[in-house]
């Protein structure tokens, strides 16, 4: 009996190491995002929010039982980055540092994790009118403080003439 108990404990840790080694460096800019750290540092904030989530994820792993186990560690550290949101508000010098928490957390879940706009809202507790809401005024905040590049038509030799295609007057429309 206890040789059985040796070897699942065995496989669970076989498991849960290979889970690791495939998802710790995507849930690690995740939680840098949420944290708002630099990414060109060390990140303290996002390390601890990340083993916080990984912990809990390994104590649960018998439990999943085909549930995918990156739903779960996403889950666990998007739910302690929003309980823990108040160490998260100073600027630390990251492209989404001025956002406030939650703004931020619905920006990194819908936009780089692709969840849902209703499994967002759901597992925040808000409406998915909300949840939408807050996601474009993230987006308007970081447009306004980052706006894009200019387009540049000049051709290659940069004599200042409009590339071939360039259009010289105003857009017309082909619809009848």
């Amino acid at each position: 009996m206890r040789e059985r108990r040796l070897a699942q404990e065995r496989r669970r840790a076989r498991e849960f190491e290979a889970f690791v080694a495939g998802a710790a460096g995507r849930l690690l800019h995740t939680a840098t995002l949420l944290t708002a750290e630099p990414g060109s540092g060390p990140a303290p904030a996002a390390e601890e929010l990340l083993v916080r989530a990984l912990s809990r994820t390994y104590a649960d792993w018998d439990q999943l039982r085909g549930a995918d186990p990156y739903e779960r560690a996403r889950r666990e550290l998007a739910t302690h980055f929003a309980r823990t949101a108040w160490r998260h508000r100073r600027p630390r010098g990251g492209l989404l540092d001025r956002l406030p928490p939650r703004e931020r957390l619905v920006l990194v879940l819908r936009l780089f994790e692709n969840v849902p706009e209703e499994q967002t809202a759901a597992q925040l507790g808000l409406p998915a009118e909300r949840v939408h809401t807050l996601c474009l005024h993230a987006i308007a905040e970081i447009r306004s403080r980052h706006p894009a590049p200019a387009v540049d038509t000049t051709t290659a030799a940069g004599s200042g003439a409009p590339s071939a295609g360039a259009s010289t007057g105003p857009a017309r429309s082909t619809a009848p």
